[in-house]
C-alpha cells in the first residue's frame, strides 16, 4: 500500500471497487512541513480551483477524489515543488496529513491521474470557464488587455519543432509559442499554444478575439457603439510585432481599440510639445511622465493618436493608439506598464517552472497546417548572412583611404587591395542576386503535408501542460491575492511574495476540533518579529473568510505560534 499509507479498510475498498473516494479526515499532528500552504486556501478557493472541476473533470472509482488531487497540485505549484517527479523525495505521509488523508498518491498514481484528467478537451473548457469568471469578477481589469508570446523552447528528441527566435537567448531553437492574455496588473486571464506559430497577428484575429468578444463583460451594446463612432469594446495592448496599419483599420472596424510601439516614429519631436504628466500605474503607484501628442496618418490613411514619452536623456518613446476617448496620460501608462506581463512571464518561469513539460507524449499535426517553407528559410538566411557580409564590405571599402605619401609602391598596393575587396564584393552582390533567384521560384509558405520526410514532425502533446498551467494560473492568481493583503502591513511592499514564499514553507501544527467544527493551522513563528506582525494581520483576513477545507465541514482558523 506504500509507505505511511494507513486507512487500510478503505484501500482495500477502492482497489475492490466499493469506494467513490476517501474523504479527508484530520487528526492533530505537529511539525507538518510545508503546513503554511494552508493559509493559501481561502485565496484558493476565491480563485476558483474548485469551482468547476465537477462539471468538466470526472476520475474513476479510487482512492483519491477530484479535490484531494486538485487541491494537490495547487498546493504544490505554492510550496514551490516544481515537478511531479520532485515528490519522490518528499514524505508522502506528510503532504497527506495537509489533505486530511493518510499520504498522497505515487508519483506513477499522479501522473495517471493528470493523464485522465487531460483527456480530450476538457482542460481546455475548464480554463475557458474560468476565464469568464475571472473577467465577471473584475470587469475592470478585462478592459484593458495586454497580448504577448511566450516561446517555449523544447530540447528533447520525440520530434523535430519548428525553430523559434528566443528573445533572452538570442538564438533559434526548437520550441512552440504560448500566447497569453494578462490583465494590467500581470494577473493571467488565458492562455493559447501554437505549435506552428502564424504570429501575434493571426492568433489575435483568428483565435483570441472571437473569444474575448464573448467573454469581456461591459461591453458597449450595439446603439452605444453606433451613436459613438469613437466607442470601442475594450483595448489590446501589445508590441512591435503587432504594429500593422491594416491589422489596426481592421481591429477598429471591429471595434477594439489597439495600443502598440510605433515601428517607424520618424524625426524627434521640439521638446517645448512635451508637458509633465501624471498617472497611476498597475501597482498603484503615481507616475510622472513628459508627454506630448499628435495626430498621425498611417500608410493606409488611418488617422491614429501618437503619444511620446520624453526621458530624461532626451529620447523620445513613440506609441499608437486607436483609443480616441481616454485621456492622454492613462493611455501613456497603459502602454508602459506593459513590463507587468514581461514581469509575469519571468516571475513565472522562476518561481513555478512555467517552460516544463508535463508529459513527453507527441500527437500528430493537422496536415493542411501552414507554416514557413523550411528551403525558403534557408535560402532566405543565406541572403540575409550574405547581405550582412556586404554591408560589412561596403563600409570597409567606403572608409578605405591611401594614409601614406603619393608614391608609385604606396599607390599601387592601395590600388591593389582595393581592387580585391572589389571583386569580393561584385562577388558576393552575384551571389545575392542568383539567391534572391532561386527564393523567388520556392513558394514562402506549405502545409505540413508538403514537408519533405526529414522535415516532418509532431507536436508536443498539449492538454496535461494546459491543465497544469491553468493550475499555476490559479496559484499566482492566489498569491497575488495574499501579496495586496501583506503590502498593506508590510514596511518593505517588495518583500511581499518572498514573505509568501517563506510563509507557504514553514511548519505549521494542525489541530482539528470535530465538536466545534474547527481546523486550526497553528504556523510556527517566522524569521523576526516584523514578519510575525504582517502575519497576525493576516491571520485576521483569512479568518473572516470563514472558508471550510473542501470535503468536511471545518471551518479553518489560521493562528500564528502557541499564543
Amino acid at each position: 500500500m506504500g509507505v505511511g499509507a494507513a486507512n487500510t479498510l478503505a484501500r482495500v475498498a477502492a482497489s475492490v471497487g466499493e469506494l467513490e473516494y476517501v474523504t479527508p479526515d484530520f487528526e492533530a499532528v505537529l511539525d507538518v512541513p510545508n503546513g503554511g500552504v494552508l493559509f493559501a486556501l481561502p485565496a484558493l478557493m476565491a480563485s476558483g480551483l474548485l469551482k468547476f472541476t465537477a462539471r468538466f473533470f470526472q476520475l474513476p472509482k479510487g482512492y483519491y477524489g477530484l479535490t484531494s488531487i486538485f487541491l494537490l497540485l495547487a498546493f504544490m505549484a505554492l510550496a514551490r515543488i516544481k515537478t511531479i517527479e520532485s515528490l519522490r523525495y518528499d514524505a508522502p505521509g506528510e503532504w497527506g496529513k495537509l489533505l486530511g488523508l493518510d499520504r498522497i498518491p505515487e508519483v506513477r498514481t499522479l501522473r495517471q491521474k493528470v493523464q485522465c484528467l487531460s483527456q480530450q478537451d476538457q482542460a481546455t473548457q475548464w480554463s475557458a470557464a474560468l476565464c469568464q469568471y475571472w473577467m465577471e469578477a473584475t470587469p475592470e481589469h478585462a478592459a484593458v488587455l495586454y497580448v504577448d508570446g511566450h516561446v517555449r523552447v523544447y530540447h528533447g528528441h520525440q520530434t523535430k519543432l519548428p525553430r523559434h527566435h528566443v528573445a533572452r537567448q538570442k538564438l533559434c531553437c526548437r520550441a512552440t509559442t504560448d500566447y497569453w492574455v494578462n490583465a494590467m496588473d500581470g494577473q493571467p486571464f488565458m492562455v493559447i499554444n501554437q505549435v506552428v506559430d502564424p504570429g501575434l497577428i493571426q492568433v489575435i484575429e483568428n483565435t483570441i478575439l472571437p473569444d474575448l468578444k464573448q467573454r469581456v463583460p461591459n461591453q458597449p451594446n450595439p446603439q452605444q457603439l453606433s451613436e459613438n463612432p469613437l466607442l470601442h469594446r475594450f483595448t489590446l495592448v501589445f508590441d512591435r510585432e503587432g504594429y500593422s496599419p491594416d491589422f489596426l483599420k481592421r481591429m477598429k472596424k471591429e471595434r477594439v481599440a489597439c495600443l502598440t510601439y510605433h515601428k517607424f516614429p520618424g524625426d524627434a519631436w521640439r521638446e517645448d510639445e512635451f508637458k509633465s504628466a501624471s498617472g497611476v500605474c498597475s501597482a498603484g503607484l503615481q507616475v510622472d511622465m513628459k508627454l506630448a501628442e499628435r495626430g498621425t496618418r498611417l500608410s493606409n490613411g488611418l488617422w491614429v493618436r501618437e503619444i511620446r514619452k520624453l526621458t530624461e536623456r532626451g529620447h523620445q518613446t513613440a506609441i499608437i493608439a486607436t483609443d480616441y476617448v481616454s485621456n492622454l496620460a492613462p493611455v501613456a501608462v497603459t502602454m508602459f506598464s506593459r513590463w507587468s506581463q514581461e514581469n509575469f512571464f519571468k516571475y513565472m518561469r522562476e518561481q513555478y517552472n512555467l517552460d516544463r513539460l508535463i508529459d513527453y507524449q507527441t500527437e500528430p499535426v493537422d496536415d493542411t497546417t501552414k507554416l514557413v517553407n523550411p528551403i525558403y528559410r534557408d535560402l532566405d538566411g543565406q541572403v540575409r548572412s550574405l547581405n550582412g557580409q556586404l554591408s560589412r564590405k561596403l563600409a570597409k571599402f567606403g572608409a578605405m583611404n591611401l594614409e601614406e605619401p603619393i608614391e608609385p609602391p604606396a599607390v599601387e598596393a592601395f590600388l591593389e587591395k582595393k581592387s580585391s575587396l572589389q571583386e569580393t564584393i561584385e562577388h558576393l552582390q552575384n551571389k545575392i542576386q542568383e539567391l534572391k533567384a532561386k527564393r523567388k521560384e520556392v513558394p514562402r509558405h506549405t502545409t505540413v503535408k508538403g514537408l519533405p520526410e526529414k522535415d516532418r514532425f509532431e507536436q508536443l502533446s498539449t492538454q496535461s501542460k494546459h491543465l497544469i498551467d491553468t493550475l499555476k494560473m490559479i496559484a499566482y492568481r492566489a498569491e497575488t491575492a495574499m501579496a495586496s493583503l501583506v503590502r498593506e502591513t508590510l514596511s518593505t511592499p517588495d518583500e511581499a511574495r518572498r514573505l509568501l514564499q517563506a510563509l507557504y514553507q514553514s511548519e505549521a501544527d494542525l489541530l482539528p476540533d470535530h465538536q466545534q467544527r474547527t481546523l486550526t493551522v497553528q504556523l510556527h513563528h517566522l524569521a523576526n518579529p516584523r514578519f510575525d506582525k504582517v502575519i497576525r494581520k493576516l491571520c485576521e483576513d483569512l479568518n473572516a473568510t470563514e472558508t471550510r477545507f473542501p470535503g468536511t465541514e471545518l471551518r479553518l482558523v489560521m493562528k500564528l505560534g502557541s499564543s
